[in-house]
């Protein structure tokens, strides 16, 4: 192919673009057909669907493998698996945020899935302003090693630390959305807001009758999933400080990191329920997690050092795959060999 004919976008040709947006709008909307229901997401369907997006993944991969070469494959993998795993830590977060709202299980799915529609903007945002700052040169490559290794070194002082559920009710997302709408304490359904209208048939209810004047005159009321959603989406902002310069030290190209991103963050919605069935099994994979970011740190060290003194000692993108998912491996086989004293206690 003539490359002077073919018009480049985010490092990449326009069609292999269009095949990374067209691949993800499709299976979310298989997804979301799937899903459009409340109800309770059993574990067998957690598993079938999370295999689900994981092929999806792979084929957007095998597409890259065969029009952009082993390497460009490789990138991509690395960062799919690198979010995929670092995004674990942040599944236990919602955990403990749908235990605090007392959010049912049939409505959870339908919370996960407006925290990706936040993801999939928020990284958009993180993405194009992390990668213009990798170009700025090797130096910065070698803050974003001491962010990465400042990260792992807080996830390593959290580990075997018994975390009591958070009062989120002094969450700054919380406060602001309270200063934003009046509240209505109960769920109505899975609605994030009530009308005027809606919240007179609730109060009519003999059952609310106690609520009745208590609630200031507005157009619009939120709701406990309101103020939920609104924690969720906060907490992934957070989040993103942390998993985005990891993934961009894989790769600075923006297609490669925000592709494989989405992927990995699309497929949290199902993992999010296999992850609560096996939360107690899977003990070591947090550590798992910290070497992997202590790898991410390393990396980075070396490839900016190399531009900067030329030592030649760099880790390949086919390495960099083979090392993180070696490591992920060793920490989920090593739960089941070893549960410890944690998985016992919690049992």
């Amino acid at each position: 192919m003539d490359n002077t004919l073919v018009s480049y976008h985010l490092g990449f040709p326009i069609e292999t673009v269009a095949i990374f947006v067209v691949l993800a709008i499709v299976a979310m909307a298989i997804d979301l057909y799937a899903h459009h229901q409340d109800k309770v997401i059993s574990l067998n369907n957690a598993i079938v669907w999370s295999l689900f997006w994981i092929v999806v993944a792979l084929c957007f991969a095998g597409y890259l493998y065969v029009h952009h070469g082993r390497e460009v494959a490789s990138l991509f993998i690395t960062g799919y698996v690198l979010e995929k795993a670092l995004s674990v830590d942040n599944l236990f977060v919602m955990m403990a945020i749908f235990s605090w709202f007392a959010v049912p299980e049939k409505f959870r799915h339908r919370l996960l899935y407006w925290g990706v529609i936040g993801a999939i903007l928020f990284r958009a945002v993180f993405v194009w302003i992390g990668t213009g700052l990798f170009a700025l040169g090797p130096w910065m490559e070698l803050l974003f090693a001491i962010l990465v290794a400042l990260t792992g070194v807080m996830m390593l002082k959290h580990q075997g630390k018994d975390e009591a559920i958070k009062d989120y009710s002094h969450h700054f997302a919380y406060r602001i959305a309270k200063r934003l709408l009046p509240v209505y304490p109960k769920m109505v359904g899975h609605r994030f807001i009530l009308t005027q209208k809606t919240l007179n048939n609730e109060l009519a209810k003999p059952e609310n009758c106690a609520l009745r004047g208590k609630l200031p005159k507005s157009v619009l009321y939120a709701t406990p999933l309101f103020l939920c959603i609104m924690v969720i989406e906060l907490s992934d902002v957070m989040f993103a400080f942390d998993s985005v310069p990891a993934v961009i030290a894989v790769s600075q190209e923006p297609l490669i990191v925000y592709s494989a991103m989405i992927f990995a963050i699309l497929g949290l919605r199902t993992l999010y329920f296999v992850l609560e069935a096996l939360r107690h099994s899977l003990v070591h994979l947090g550590k798992a997690v910290i070497c992997l970011l202590f790898f991410i740190a390393l990396k980075l060290a070396l490839n900016a050092s190399h531009h900067l003194w030329g030592h030649g000692i760099s880790i390949s993108p086919t390495m960099s795959l083979y090392i993180v998912l070696g490591i992920l491996t060793i920490g989920i086989v090593a739960s089941f060999i070893c549960p410890g004293a944690k998985s016992d206690k919690n049992s």
